[in-house]
């Protein structure tokens, strides 16, 4: 088996580590790990990603994210209290992603042209100290003050927008809530078809699940989701979600969060050595025997996402391990172009055709 020579994370919240953690993503891993020894009160687990683990495990290619959390009553402290917080912290951390393409560690890529070149150009490289590409989007809508903000988000480079996160939104209902799109979501779904802004299904309750899907005509994806099958929660996408996900040519990202890969795994009580990314594999597999194929399939990390090593499988110390991913596909039996598919170019062509 080859090495993948490029690995696309579907879903990492790098700005929103650098802004509401401090973290220079420019550090080795356990540097960042050795600074934050000093600190108790907040606490976001054992990081597991930097630019430079990056580009030292090969992933060439991101989706990262803004990421603006409205207040919640258990976190008072790491949510904010407007939408208009929300809007001001999103253009904050774009400002981020703007610093580091300028620095030339990223090359944002918001277009076919702009994407097949930074691919072939790490498909050929050998030294791993390419820019990392970045295709922007934004976990959950609370900074988008209005349908007819589309265009203005989408000219800052948004290409991407995930509606949902935890709880009731602005347009529609997210993880550990229920119900359909509000007032407001169907004009939202309308813009983001007219600009060609791709819609994230990752989070949405499961009747705005299907509303959403009934609405928007444009790709779609799942950036970070694991199967309900496997692990039962509404956190996680059921059979007929998936293959209808399947059906509009989506590519769905693995999560490595474990409480979404193991069933019963409970967060801060269970051992994380008893969750492995082999277990982690069986998730893909479920969508692969689905499908048919291996063409649906994907990694969409979260690493870091509000949580650290503490909570991620224990064979899995920073984001450079990602390549291991490929090693396990390939002791199931699958083949070269199967594993190429998953560690990076399922994504890829999902993005070319998007775009073409």
């Amino acid at each position: 088996m080859q090495k993948p020579a490029l690995i696309f994370d579907a879903h990492l919240d790098m700005s929103w580590n650098a802004l509401e953690f401090n973290r220079d993503l420019m550090l080795p891993v356990a540097e960042i790990r050795e600074f934050e020894k000093q600190f108790t009160e907040i606490n976001p687990g054992d990081a597991t990603c930097s630019w430079v683990e990056l580009q030292r495990g090969r992933v060439g290619m991101t989706i990262s994210t803004l990421l603006p959390r409205l207040h919640r009553k258990d976190a008072e402290l790491t949510h904010y209290q407007s939408r208009e917080s929300a809007y001001g912290i999103c253009h904050g951390q774009l400002a981020y992603y703007r610093a580091m393409v300028e620095r030339g560690v990223l090359r944002e890529i918001a277009d076919k042209d702009t994407l097949d070149e930074h691919v072939a150009a790490w498909e050929t490289d050998t030294t791993g100290e390419l820019p990392i590409g970045y295709i922007l989007s934004m976990e959950g809508s609370p900074p988008i003050l209005s349908p007819s903000q589309i265009p203005e988000w989408y000219e800052a480079g948004l290409r991407i927008l995930g509606p949902a996160h935890y709880g009731p939104g602005p347009y529609c209902m997210g993880t550990g809530s229920e119900g359909g799109l509000t007032a407001e979501g169907p004009a939202l779904l309308k813009e983001m078809d007219k600009v060609g802004m791709l819609l994230d299904v990752t989070h949405l309750a499961d009747k705005s699940f299907w509303e959403a899907l009934d609405i928007y005509q444009g790709p779609v994806l799942a950036s970070h989701h694991n199967s309900r099958t496997l692990v039962p929660g509404d956190r996680q996408l059921d059979d007929n979600q998936i293959k209808a996900l399947i059906e509009r040519g989506a590519v769905i990202g693995a999560s490595f969060d474990c409480w979404m890969i193991k069933p019963g795994w409970v967060i801060g009580v269970t051992d994380p050595k008893t969750v492995s990314l082999e277990d982690l594999v069986n998730h893909t597999d479920h969508i692969c025997q689905l499908a048919g194929n291996a063409k649906h399939c994907g990694i969409g990390s979260d690493l870091d996402g509000g949580f650290g090593k503490e909570q991620t499988p224990y064979d899995l110390e920073t984001i450079a391990d990602l390549y291991k991913i490929a090693e396990i596909l390939d002791s199931r039996g699958y083949s070269q172009e199967d594993i190429d598919g998953i560690m990076a170019k399922n994504f890829v062509d999902f993005f070319r055709r998007a775009w073409s």
